[in-house]
């Protein structure tokens, strides 16, 4: 069942992801050569808790950290720790914030100093599609053309959807229904209506689609070893159309 949220609750989740985006404002000041991705961690920790907010990540379903730090290959969940950045590096940072009750989610791929061409063109495909998706999220759509969006964006530039991988409904819980392929039909799947609220979140590796877990049961890597990038946005349909809860715009 898909849980529709009150104009009132959006905005509860609206608090929420102003404190994750200012988290992440916070670490993208700090992402840098040197520093490690537990730094990063303990920083935003710090930073949740000063908001008497909570990091959604931490001990959700045995996960050790408050963010997930996913650097180059690795596409998502990579468990904070001695990995220093390095320059040329791309480092996704995927931040949850627990405020009130109500869960926020976002995360950004950062580069690391210069990068490569085609480093560049990974982040700026991935948030293209990224904002493609977010503006089919408008009442009488349906998720088939949120999904469509993010794919079809993504491969015109000859770039892979990773199709294990699916964003999600978010309310009270980190999860919940519906899941949000990065592929599909439009047209197709559940009708949107007001009051859904959906993490948005396209994976894309820039070679093939497959991905691969790591052997600490968390992180997922792009199985030929190609560069990854993960942007996400917590967003609720609205009668004026979608309102972004996670507004990180301006982080890069």
């Amino acid at each position: 069942m898909i849980i529709r949220k009150t104009p009132e609750q959006v905005d509860q989740m609206a608090a929420a992801g102003d404190i994750l985006v200012r988290c992440m404002k916070m670490l993208s000041a700090k992402v840098r050569p040197g520093i490690t991705t537990e730094e990063l961690d303990a920083a935003a920790e710090r930073f949740i808790r000063s908001q008497d907010a909570l990091p959604a990540f931490k001990g959700y379903r045995g996960f050790p950290g408050s963010i997930c730090s996913s650097p180059n290959s690795m596409v998502v969940h990579g468990i904070p720790g001695p990995y220093e950045l390095r320059r040329g590096d791309v480092i996704s940072i995927d931040v949850g914030v627990i405020k009130d009750g109500w869960v926020a989610d976002a995360a950004v791929t950062f580069p690391v100093g210069p990068v490569s061409s085609e480093a560049k063109r990974l982040l700026t495909v991935t948030r293209e599609a990224l904002f493609a998706g977010v503006e089919q999220m408008r009442p009488g759509n349906h998720l088939g053309d949120v999904s469509h969006a993010i794919q079809t964006t993504v491969e015109a530039e000859g770039m892979s959807i990773i199709r294990t991988l699916v964003g999600h409904g978010v309310g009270r819980d980190m999860h919940e229904e519906p899941q949000v392929p990065n592929f599909g039909e439009p047209g197709k799947g559940p009708e949107l209506e007001e009051g859904m609220v959906l993490a948005i979140e396209p994976m894309v590796n820039a070679g093939g689609p497959l991905v691969r877990m790591g052997d600490d049961g968390w992180s997922v890597y792009s199985e030929d070893g190609s560069l990854a990038a993960h942007f996400e946005f917590t967003v609720a349909v609205t009668p004026d159309g979608p309102r972004v809860l996670t507004p990180w715009h301006d982080v890069l």
